[in-house]
């Protein structure tokens, strides 16, 4: 799925038909967008609107916050949460917002543009739990999904392809809910090499297939473990598939053997912790509604 101009970092989104007007900067009574082109953004910069993707982006230390945009009630609504805005922060209207986004984007009166979160590469990911391998799943929205499942499984780290994967902006930090700022997103320029390279440092390799004739919940697990997650569609690529130590599906009663991939791995999420011993509660409070 080719990625859509507000996916992209640095990218100004499509006007609104809602207000008939081009994207671009405030007047001083933050009732209307101006009619002229917005400058574009550096491509270090992502988009996040909607509630629980700004929300722990405001808790996130590690987040620089450039714009933040806000309706009246978002704003007491953090208030009443005990979250204080940024010196920066504008209270606008809630069309200002929405003409930065596409006609279906759910901002709930938040829209911020920030500094992407600090690269880190795979030497900095532990090894002594799960760590998600995706093999090119295209779709942010599905990203976003898995990104909230690993967050609650309390995965270490989520790796994707450098290309044929959506930027971490926009559609994939609103599907994620939250879950971009507690769960490290790395991208690697090639797949193979990166599973040779976590296999040196000890990680047991699981690729997910649904024809496979080992059931992921009697397979030989143990930690660290890296459970890759091929793209919608075709799966596991071939030499990701041969990068793996083994190959399982989940036994699913029903008479359809395959899920969505988002909602699959969430369940070889569970299935897996439950074998590894790592399904115990935490102790704190749940960050991502």
């Amino acid at each position: 799925m080719p990625r859509r101009s507000w996916e992209r970092p640095g990218r100004p989104a499509a006007p609104s038909p809602r207000s008939g007007l081009a994207t671009g900067t405030v007047h001083r009574d933050n009732r209307w967008p101006t009619r002229n082109p917005p400058r574009k953004a550096p491509d270090d910069r992502v988009i996040l609107y909607g509630w629980h993707a700004v929300k722990a982006a405001l808790q996130n230390p590690q987040r620089r916050m450039r714009t933040l945009l806000l309706t009246e009630n978002a704003a007491r609504r953090l208030a009443d949460e005990g979250l204080s805005r940024p010196a920066h922060a504008e209270i606008v209207r809630s069309d200002v917002i929405a003409a930065r986004l596409p006609p279906d984007a759910v901002h709930q009166g938040l829209f911020a543009e920030a500094d992407a979160l600090p690269a880190l590469g795979l030497d900095d990911v532990p090894t002594d739990g799960i760590v998600l391998i995706l093999d090119q799943i295209t779709d942010p929205h599905n990203v976003g999904a898995i990104l909230r499942s690993a967050a609650a499984f309390a995965v270490h780290a989520v790796v994707t392809t450098s290309r044929h994967s959506p930027q971490a902006t926009g559609v994939l930090a609103k599907s994620a809910s939250g879950a971009l700022e507690l769960v490290p997103l790395l991208a690697v320029p090639n797949l193979a090499r990166a599973l040779a390279a976590m296999k040196t440092q000890g990680f047991f390799l699981v690729g997910l297939d649904s024809a496979s004739a080992i059931d992921l919940s009697s397979a030989p697990l143990r930690l660290p473990l890296g459970l890759v997650v091929g793209g919608e569609g075709r799966g596991l690529r071939r030499l990701t598939r041969e990068s793996c130590d083994l190959v399982a599906r989940l036994a699913l009663p029903g008479r359809i053997k395959s899920l969505n991939v988002s909602n699959a791995t969430a369940v070889a999420l569970y299935v897996a912790a439950a074998r590894l011993g790592l399904n115990r509660a935490s102790d704190q409070a749940d960050p991502v509604p």
